[in-house]
């Protein structure tokens, strides 16, 4: 089993946690893996079909960006599985895992809403992909719900990697009266928490993983997407051949995607807003409260769809 990233495992985000998947596959299920960094679009093409080629049972694309290629490749190599992580829809041997990454950021959004002193929130994505929109106007549908005087301000850096550009992103930011962010940019966003340091008062909330420990006592929150347990869940069932091509969806309900507090900054939240987290929380679970709407681009979270006749919760 094989895992191709578009950016580095050592980003403490996105890619790592992919990475820690891959490893508890290697250590709970004792099968051979292999991972693979691979950019652009004609690295990523080359990496698919070079371990496919060479007979691995199931490959994990680790983004978006993935899906087109998979389904290409896919057409020429039936007896391997792709897994496209936040991908879009189930074709051919290509499966997607949806990650509803924006009911755990609402959480978080309503935490930053009452936080802020200046009503000005930043956010600092990498490339603008909708599942990355989506968890953003999350986080923005959060912080609305508990202050209506909300203000935001969003940067894309059209890069996962450029640590300096996220940390000038946030300055500019913190200098027009951000003192609350959140962000999805992978290894980037080390350059945000190096900036929020800095400024006692700001806070910033971690995406993907548990990212406490990079600004300690800046960080009241992350919106986590538990994807060792994720890859776990689709590995057995490949090895154990019970595995079809499906849309697999994980949200609030599932445990895979979270809201995780750092203890340490218990504190900041009040007994009356963790009881207003949980009756979102239970509304989000229930379906009566939607954190955000899906774009359209993303296929399989549209109800209705043709897709969702394999859609799994």
């Amino acid at each position: 089993m094989a895992l191709v990233t578009p950016g580095s495992v050592t980003d403490a985000a996105w890619n790592s946690g992919a990475y820690a998947g891959l490893l508890r596959i290697r250590d709970s299920l004792h099968v051979h893996i292999s991972h693979i960094e691979a950019r652009t679009p004609a690295e990523q093409d080359d990496a698919l079909r070079t371990y496919a080629a060479q007979g691995y049972d199931l490959v994990f694309a680790h983004g978006f960006e993935f899906q087109d290629v998979a389904e290409r490749v896919s057409a020429s190599y039936p007896h391997t599985a792709f897994i496209v992580t936040s991908g879009r829809r189930a074709r051919l041997n290509v499966s997607p895992l949806i990650f509803r990454l924006e009911e755990a950021s609402y959480l978080a959004g309503m935490v930053a809403g009452r936080l802020t002193k200046t009503n000005v929130l930043g956010f600092i994505g990498g490339i603008e992909l909708p599942p990355i929109k989506a968890a953003y106007q999350g986080w923005l549908n959060g912080a609305r719900s508990v202050n209506p005087r909300i203000q935001s301000r969003a940067v894309y850096l059209n890069s996962f990697d450029d640590v300096a550009a996220g940390r000038e992103a946030a300055l500019a930011l913190i200098g027009a009266g951000a003192d609350v962010f959140h962000h999805n940019a992978d290894a980037a966003a080390l350059g945000l928490f190096q900036a929020v340091k800095q400024h006692p008062g700001v806070y910033v909330f971690g995406a993907n993983t548990d990212q406490a420990s990079l600004a300690p006592g800046h960080v009241p929150g992350s919106a986590v997407i538990d994807l060792p347990h994720a890859f776990l869940l689709v590995a057995t069932e490949l090895k154990q051949g019970t595995f079809v091509p499906h849309v697999e969806v994980f949200g609030l309900k599932s445990e895979v995607v979270k809201y995780v507090p750092d203890p340490a900054l218990a504190g900041l939240v009040p007994d009356s807003l963790k009881r207003e987290m949980k009756a979102a929380s239970d509304s989000i679970i229930n379906g009566t409260l939607l954190a955000a709407p899906r774009p359209g681009s993303m296929e399989a979270g549209i109800p209705g769809t043709p897709h969702d006749t394999a859609l799994r919760t």
